[in-house]
């Protein structure tokens, strides 16, 4: 696998997701280089001259005004990362470190920061060679940045902590000899660098991003084939309604929808519809699932920006041209725009959930289908229940996603003596957020599910195999890899969890995006 080159500039959610899952190495640009090399001499020559600095020559926080002998420096870089290192809760996976772990690397590479260069290579070699600090998940206020996920990730770096190593737990001193490299010894500013910034909220928020990227479009699939398993319309998604409404996602998903079901044997005749109208879930799928897709893109935009940023305090300038170097302290490392950007997702994948349910709940109620299926997709029902208890899986966690959205941003309680009076709770929302996602997929999987089995119904009722849309017959044919057709009542979980694979890894998503390419180009 190609080298990943970092230069705190151009860092995408598909570079920390290589990262992060595929373990593609990292290395620093040549550029990059240079400006470490120049922001830690300005650091050095401000020592020199006796310059006040926080956190360097001073406290933190509420101690800020507690001066602190150069003589210190390095005890007390070393002191800062065990006394913040008080995370607590489900402890971080493998992916998730390595995503926070190439965020703060990108951050640094900034060369605002002040750290000497061997404190980034240390960074790029532990990622190289698969050292993962154990990181608890709870305990960041969104601001400092995240203190207590960060200092957890910085302690085996100075050989202190816990790290796992080819799946082995074992101290930070011993993990990182495991892998022939030794630990550091932090000078002035370094243990600040390292844990006051947004790379926990950047860093998840970016896996989080790009999983919800995935979804939103695999929904488009699975509620097109909900749509012919209903015998849908396919009005609702010509081109001159959004024309007329023309918010572009809007327009993208019904014109995805369309590609879709082209060619469909399943859809109601347009010169003989069977209803008027289709019911909102159906009809309303490019209005609403275009305005998840809305959300999803300021999630990315607001995450890519942030990737790339600068975000400790204090800050250090000295341009070409500058005689001496500037200290800058402000409030970079304040986790709002992440906030609710994460809170805004997790209100759009909590819609995206409401409505595949509902459009579960129509295939198994023949009240709602028109009778055109027995109850609950059961060949026998009475004697089976089908998938009675499949929506109400998808009915919990549609409502759990109710609780879950609440928007963590406006919390808020002041910390370290009201010195940060204000807090983002960034960490809360992407947490959260993560949650979302996942009953979500869970929920989209779970109409796939149903909707397969519903298309079979139609098939035998018809008694020939009704011809799918190029798009959906491409999902259905994954889907029929792994889950059967059930005729009889079976343990059902095993089946739930091979459709939410499929959902959540993206599978089905590729296999339709195959085909649609292979779509012949309208004249």
């Amino acid at each position: 696998m190609s080298i990943l080159e970092l230069d705190g500039e151009h860092l995408t959610l598909e570079d920390v997701v290589a990262v992060a899952r595929e373990r593609r190495p990292v290395a620093l640009a040549p550029a990059a280089w240079a400006r470490v090399r120049r922001s830690r001499e300005a650091v050095d020559r401000l020592l020199e001259r006796g310059v006040v600095i926080y956190g360097v020559t001073t406290g933190f926080g509420h101690l800020r005004n507690i001066r602190i002998s150069p003589e210190q420096a390095s005890l007390l870089q070393h002191n800062l990362l065990q006394s913040h290192a008080v995370g607590v809760g489900p402890e971080l996976s493998e992916e998730q470190v390595r995503a926070m772990m190439v965020a703060r690397l990108n951050t640094l590479a900034r060369g605002y920061s002040g750290v000497r260069p061997e404190v980034l290579q240390l960074l790029v070699e532990m990622l190289n060679r698969g050292v993962h600090p154990v990181v608890p998940a709870q305990g960041s206020l969104g601001a400092s940045g995240d203190l207590a996920p960060l200092a957890h990730m910085a302690l085996p770096m100075i050989g202190l902590g816990e790290a796992i190593v080819d799946g082995r737990r074992m101290p930070g001193a011993e993990a990182l000899a495991a892998v022939g490299l030794e630990p550091l010894r932090l000078e002035a500013k370094e243990g600040l660098a390292l844990i006051n910034g947004t790379a926990f909220m950047a860093g998840l928020g970016a896996l989080i991003t790009y999983d919800a990227e995935v979804l939103v479009q695999t929904a488009d699939i699975v509620g097109a084939m909900t749509l012919e398993a209903l015998e849908g319309s396919a009005m609702p998604f010509d081109e001159r309604l959004h024309r007329v409404r023309p918010h572009p996602r809007q327009m993208d998903c019904a014109a995805f929808l369309g590609q879709l079901v082209e060619g469909s044997e399943l859809l109601s005749d347009p010169r003989n519809p069977s209803r008027i109208q289709d019911a909102y879930s159906l009809r309303c799928m490019p209005q609403v699932h275009g305005a998840v897709r809305d959300v999803v893109a300021y999630a990315r935009w607001a995450l890519e920006i942030e990737l790339n940023s600068a975000t400790d305090n204090p800050l250090i300038f000295w341009e070409e041209g500058d005689e001496e170097p500037t200290v800058l302290s402000g409030g970079n490392f304040h986790g709002e725009l992440i906030a609710l950007a994460m809170d805004y997702l997790a209100i759009g994948l909590t819609e995206l959930a409401n409505i595949s349910e509902r459009r579960l709940n129509r295939l198994l109620d023949p009240a709602e289908n028109e009778g055109r299926y027995p109850p609950f997709l059961a060949l026998e029902p009475g004697l089976h229940s089908g998938f009675m208890l499949v929506q109400y899986t998808a009915a919990a966690l549609a409502s759990e996603n109710k609780v879950l959205a609440h928007p963590a941003s406006v919390d808020t309680i002041p910390s370290s003596a009201g010195t940060e009076d204000h807090v983002s709770m960034g960490a809360t929302a992407v947490r959260h957020a993560g949650m979302v996602l996942r009953n979500t997929q869970q929920v989209v999987a779970a109409e796939l599910f149903a909707a397969a089995q519903a298309i079979d119904l139609r098939r035998q009722q018809a008694g020939r195999p009704l011809r799918l849309g190029r798009g959906t017959e491409a999902a259905y044919r994954v889907l029929r890899r792994h889950v059967p057709f059930l005729a009889r009542d079976t343990v059902m979980a095993p089946w739930m969890e091979r459709a939410y694979r499929l959902v959540a890894e993206g599978e089905i998503l590729q296999a339709v995006r195959e085909a649609l390419r292979a779509l012949p180009t309208k004249n």
